[in-house]
């Protein structure tokens, strides 16, 4: 039986990356500084010291610092201590075991034409401190022959970070987006769930991870919302007035370091702008992505957050 040890496996994607393993046969040794949903428990703080790993034939590694923090804070500089400086740790502690290292698209270069996003995108001029320390984190990952895989916009049951936020953003019925609508990238957690544990076997490198198609971006926030019970309509601000709040929310946050700004410039860019992910480079490996939104939108599958 393979001993397959899911660091931050108490969290969103790690939890699903537990249970996809266990379900298929693997033994899970979650590792963490808290226990996951299924086998056992290593502690483990990303921040401070290498893992245990003894036993395990493999490491799926999704423990990740996360968040939007402005620059310079307390808060970036754990970023980098768990997602950069926790990689080196993990990577010590792994001495030759295969890796699947769970990154971002966050890490490509932002610019208008990001219509058909490969691996060869720029991975430069990241927008956020999170893009900022996973392009380094995974550079380290990508020189010690990991495969690194690039989902985007994880949603799925559980999720902490990306609808939850959507749901905060409605005022009086009220939801305003940057710019009219764009086709975007999503990424169904079991999705990536099940590419985590396919990728053991693929050859070392960076692979796209998203749900079969884009979506239309507000299409897809009116079914979100309409699942969720919400009644409200979306307005479209001026893309340019988008990005010049942003920018004083960003400014006005710098006197306030302990908190994340209400807007910023990477929230804008990945609204306002197409970002479509080439997934063919994981689909040549056997992977299928198997969800998508309609799967929780439809009311076919429970939606829990």
């Amino acid at each position: 039986m393979t001993t397959i040890a899911v660091t931050g496996a108490s969290g969103f994607c790690g939890s699903h990356v537990a249970l996809a393993a266990a379900a298929r046969g693997a033994d899970v040794v979650c590792v963490g500084r808290r226990p996951g949903p299924v086998g056992r428990h290593v502690r483990w703080d990303a921040a401070r010291e290498e893992p245990d790993l003894a036993g395990c034939d493999l490491v799926v590694h999704c423990a990740a610092a996360v968040g939007d923090p402005v620059p310079g804070s307390a808060a970036e500089a754990v970023m980098h201590a768990v997602n950069v400086d926790g990689t080196q740790r993990l990577l010590r502690a792994a001495a030759g075991r295969p890796v699947v290292w769970v990154s971002s698209a966050s890490v490509y270069a932002p610019g208008p034409d990001r219509t058909r996003v490969t691996e060869e995108h720029p991975v430069r001029a990241q927008l956020s401190a999170y893009g900022r320390t996973k392009a380094a984190g995974e550079a380290l990952a990508l020189a010690a022959g990991a495969v690194v895989l690039r989902p985007r916009a994880v949603y799925g049951p559980g999720d902490p970070h990306l609808v939850p936020r959507l749901l905060s953003r409605v005022r009086r019925g009220l939801l305003l987006l940057p710019g009219p609508s764009v086709r975007l990238s999503l990424t169904a957690v079991e999705n990536l769930a099940d590419a985590c544990v396919a990728a053991a076997g693929w050859p070392p490198g960076a692979y796209n991870i998203a749900d079969p198609a884009p979506y239309e971006r507000d299409e897809a926030i009116r079914a979100v919302l309409r699942a969720h019970g919400v009644r409200a309509r979306i307005g479209h601000v001026p893309r340019p007035l988008a990005g010049a709040a942003a920018g004083a929310a960003q400014t006005l946050a710098r006197l306030r370091p302990h908190a994340e700004p209400p807007l910023t410039r990477y929230a804008v860019d990945q609204l306002a702008h197409s970002v479509v992910l080439d997934v063919s480079k994981a689909r040549s490996q056997g992977w299928t992505a198997r969800r998508t939104l309609g799967d929780y939108t439809s009311g076919g599958t429970t939606w829990s957050t």
